[in-house]
């Protein structure tokens, strides 16, 4: 964990923004794999770790706002549990650690919170995304469970979201040494995959890399010759020559920090003329949308960048016709680029995604679109100092939704169908990076991965 001092500021800052009331912090728990103590692994609540750093489950917080006191709700570990699971520091031990010198058992946490709300003083919680939580927070607070996302504080989920937005430097060093261990699997995978193996071999050796050197994957890895599928996670096609994979992951660093990074390989170690241009277009877009951001930047107009790039090029290419500018506009792009840029990233791989899109990427300047494509980008509004953010174009050949739009003869002014279905078996392809917003500019976090065609090429060899 970071130092005690760093959570006792993040609280701290919290408290200055909620000037009264209860912040109710409940960790997450063990969940049964198919018995009590057969678990999957645990994986704590992102926000809890920031504000409480404690990688234990079944712990709860409480930052009582109007007697500026702060309590962690948890339990010493019993003789019992120590025989199976070894001895472990006590309460008071794990709260020091992170400026905290109140504890108080499990079972208190129930009365504090009623004491609390019969008094009339209001508990602040954020939005619930684990289904055993939703029932232990309905118990708690009277709620029946199927309301509980219904009683949320949005004064909390915007406190949060201002904070977790921007990095310190001690997160950006955790997402740093993520992508450390994201560059050796991307190295590793562009080595090994060649033609006559199954998908499964390159994902879950890369995998088994990430378990090694820090917290496991930060996501599923996606891993298949079928790219335009944009979020699989089967891998069990034999790959052959002439196929292009492509590789989305991320690792979780040590203390939870993500990586989130995408390339595409060409199995047999070379791309087709067919496979370099396309490749070409989405590096050109990706390159292009990473010069644009700094500081007081919409993120929407970032995406536009790219797709109007994407536009251009597959206009090139004989597949776009007419004017992009209106092309991108009215959204005939999006049968080749259906979905946002990029996403906040942090402690959650798509940062505070739970707490709900709309408030982490969006505010009363930049609203949702409800177009085709555009409505599915994560994050739209002003770029601050200190976000990090992904860079993620892609280009696609999805069968189904050609097949769909050239039936209802849609955008034909904008889009050659005759020369989109020479493509059809093409797949997809997709480049991603993380990037810091600085003041003046930005900074591609890591070191690099191979990404232009050459370099690509080179780390097959």
């Amino acid at each position: 964990m970071f130092t005690s001092n760093i959570y006792k500021e993040r609280r701290n800052l919290l408290k200055k923004t909620i000037k009264n009331g209860i912040l109710f912090f409940p960790g997450n728990k063990n969940t049964p794999r198919n018995f009590a103590s057969m678990a999957y692994p645990f994986r704590q609540d992102s926000s809890f770790l920031y504000y409480w750093g404690l990688d234990f489950p079944d712990l709860s917080a409480i930052i009582d706002v109007d007697n500026d006191k702060e309590i962690i709700f948890g339990d010493d570990r019993p003789v019992d549990d120590i025989v199976w699971m070894g001895p472990d520091s006590s309460m008071e031990e794990k709260a020091s650690a992170v400026g905290v010198t109140n504890t108080e058992p499990s079972d208190n946490l129930a009365g504090f919170l009623l004491r609390a709300i019969q008094s009339g003083r209001k508990v602040h919680y954020l939005p619930q995304y684990r289904a055993e939580n939703i029932i232990y927070l309905a118990g708690l607070l009277g709620i029946k469970a199927a309301f509980i996302n219904k009683y949320v504080s949005p004064e909390l989920i915007k406190a949060v979201i201002n904070q977790r937005s921007v990095k310190a430097p001690e997160e950006i060093s955790e997402i740093e040494s993520a992508l450390e261990v994201s560059n050796e699997m991307y190295i590793l995978a562009m080595k090994l995959t060649k033609p006559g193996i199954f998908e499964k071999d390159i994902a879950k050796g890369i995998e088994g890399l990430a378990e090694l050197k820090g917290e496991g994957i930060s996501f599923g890895t996606i891993f298949s010759v079928r790219g335009e599928i944009l979020h699989n996670e089967s891998y069990e096609n034999l790959m052959k020559d002439g196929d292009i994979a492509l590789l989305d992951s991320g690792v979780e660093s040590r203390l939870h920090y993500a990586s989130d990074i995408t390339r595409v390989i060409p199995v047999s170690g070379k791309f087709t003329e067919k496979q370099r241009d396309v490749y070409n277009i989405v590096l050109d877009s990706q390159l292009k949308a990473i010069e644009m951001i700094k500081a007081g930047v919409k993120y929407k107009d970032v995406h536009l960048k790219a797709a109007r790039v994407i536009s251009e090029g597959m206009k090139h290419l004989g597949m776009m016709k007419g004017d992009m500018n209106a092309a991108v506009e009215q959204g005939a792009h999006a049968l080749f680029f259906p979905h946002g840029l990029g996403h906040m990233m942090g402690l959650d791989v798509h940062d505070m995604e739970s707490f709900g899109e709309d408030y982490v990427g969006y505010d009363d300047k930049v609203k949702r679109s409800n177009q085709f494509g555009l409505a599915y980008l994560r994050l739209g509004k002003e770029l601050k100092e200190g976000y990090v953010v992904t860079v993620e174009p892609g280009v696609y050949f999805i069968p189904a939704l050609i097949d769909q739009w050239q039936s209802e003869n849609k955008f034909a002014e904008f889009i050659n169908y005759d020369n989109v279905n020479e493509y059809r078996d093409f797949g997809g392809i997709r480049i991603e990076d993380d990037i810091l917003v600085t003041k003046d500019g930005y900074k591609v976090l890591g070191k690099p991965i191979p990404k232009t065609v050459d370099e690509v090429e080179d780390a097959c060899k």
